[in-house]
């Protein structure tokens, strides 16, 4: 074994939890033309925004046949646009023996989760613990400058200056930006859709909510440059001047 940097370190690693944004593609079927026809369409509108990035395939309301899913179309078609697909959420049997077939990790869809956090009945579980204390917000003071990337990943991330073009702010819960917002701001990472975000001027690249997202040429539609709040209604995006919110 080779003499490692770190004293007293005898493994070659170590495994840590980890908090990583990914954004999910929704299927509700599979066609190989009209996928790279619509996956071309999405990437022409933000390509900065999908490039290099990972992929979860949900297939949660997948309504074609099963016999229809190619996974590795799939995953050519999104690798020849720089996008990774790492794994599949939800699906049934059949659907998620193909993903295992095509090398992609299984996640469970929102049905799953709640069985397995369900451990028995209720008179079988301890009382309930207290709460853990909020998670403090991460506040940043200076500007957030172009090729910059801001991460809260646990809860709400404030920023006292403006972000500039080609800058990114994520954050697990909301965003606020006071100052102007010229960049990407994606509040809700891990699905909040709750999740707001709050700028005193409105001139965002792309705006981003629990994986729903518009663009420049969207938002400026609605309150551009102004001070205004973005929440999610029905999974649709909202712009809400601050006066009136």
């Amino acid at each position: 074994m080779s003499e490692t940097a770190v004293p007293g370190v005898k493994q070659c690693f170590q495994l840590k939890s980890a908090s990583v944004s990914m954004t999910s593609l929704e299927l509700y079927f599979f066609d190989n033309d009209e996928f790279e026809t619509t996956l071309r369409d999405k990437i022409s509108q933000a390509p900065g925004f999908f490039k290099d990035i990972p992929l979860i395939i949900s297939l949660e309301r997948y309504e074609g046949l099963s016999s229809e899913l190619d996974f590795f179309k799939i995953i050519g078609t999104c690798r020849r646009h720089n996008i990774h697909v790492i794994g599949v959420r939800g699906g049934n049997d059949d659907q998620r023996r193909l993903a295992r077939g095509a090398s992609l990790a299984l996640l469970p869809g929102g049905n799953q989760r709640d069985r397995e956090i369900d451990t028995g009945p209720a008179a079988d579980t301890p009382a309930a613990e207290a709460p853990d204390s909020p998670t403090p917000a991460k506040i940043i003071n200076q500007p957030v400058r172009s090729g910059q990337q801001v991460y809260a990943p646990d809860g709400d991330l404030i920023v006292l200056a403006p972000v500039q073009a080609g800058a990114e702010v994520l954050a697990a819960g909301n965003v606020h930006v006071y100052g102007p917002l010229r960049g990407r701001a994606l509040a809700g990472i891990h699905g909040a859709e709750h999740a707001r975000v709050f700028c005193q001027s409105l001139e965002a690249e792309l705006v981003s909510i629990a994986g729903h997202y518009k663009i420049s040429e969207d938002l400026q539609d609605n309150g551009w440059k102004t001070a205004v709040q973005i929440q999610l209604r029905e999974d649709l995006l909202v712009v809400t001047p601050l006066e009136k919110a």
